[in-house]
């Protein structure tokens, strides 16, 4: 449940929902998204969920602060509006060519290059929120030995499709774009469809994401 709800500027009202970043406080922050997203409140205008708040931007010529919190504190999020979230395969290619950040990865973590791949491609990855660039994906949550820091120095260029961890999440690059993420490999799948006005995102809050290795070979056909 949301623990504040703040004023944000002069348009917007900041829902707290605490300090930990989990599966259970994530899920109501989605919830909440879903619900007022389905409800097309009055007045709202934007919706920004992230791991465990929720920003809700509003049109002052419409509405106001007061009127807007008092309708979010009488939602009735036990009858929230059920979405169907997806389970989605994700292929992805770790020739050293992709894996920009493998030999880092193996001196900070003490696991040899088969391990990491072992243990990062049996776990199954929950979205937490998308942001930063158009449709990336915060993927969570690896396992405690398979945490690292981002790169000391981040790059001025990621290529679109990178696969990257740092601290507890997994995360893609839907476009070429600076980042510090430690890349290991490279998906050839399109994550973002920028030509859809309607969710363009393959990947959104709530789903549920698996990745699966492939060869370079496979990497290089996959959209023929």
């Amino acid at each position: 449940m949301i623990k504040n709800i703040s004023n944000l500027g002069d348009a917007a009202l900041y829902c707290d929902f605490g300090t930990e970043v989990n599966k259970k406080i994530n899920s109501e922050v989605i919830k909440y998204f879903n619900t007022i997203k389905k409800r097309n409140i009055e007045g709202i205008n934007n919706l920004t969920p992230s791991y465990n708040k929720l920003i809700i931007s509003y049109d002052l010529k419409v509405t106001n602060y007061k009127e807007i919190k008092d309708k979010i504190e009488k939602l009735n999020i036990a009858e929230a509006i059920k979405t169907n979230n997806k389970k989605i395969e994700i292929p992805v290619c770790c020739d050293p060519s992709f894996s920009l950040d493998m030999e880092r990865l193996e001196n900070k973590l003490n696991l040899t290059k088969d391990k990491i791949l072992e243990n990062f491609f049996k776990k199954e990855f929950f979205c937490y929120m998308t942001g930063f660039i158009a449709g990336m994906p915060f993927l969570g949550d690896l396992d405690e030995n398979m945490r690292v820091q981002r790169l000391e120095t981040p790059r001025v260029k990621v290529p679109k499709g990178s696969v990257g961890i740092t601290e507890q999440f997994a995360d893609i690059y839907t476009f070429e774009s600076p980042g510090g993420w430690n890349i290991i490999g490279n998906t050839p799948l399109e994550v973002f469809d920028s030509s859809k006005e309607i969710d363009p995102n393959l990947i959104n809050p709530g789903d549920t994401v698996k990745f699966k290795q492939i060869t370079l070979e496979e990497y290089k056909n996959y959209n023929e």
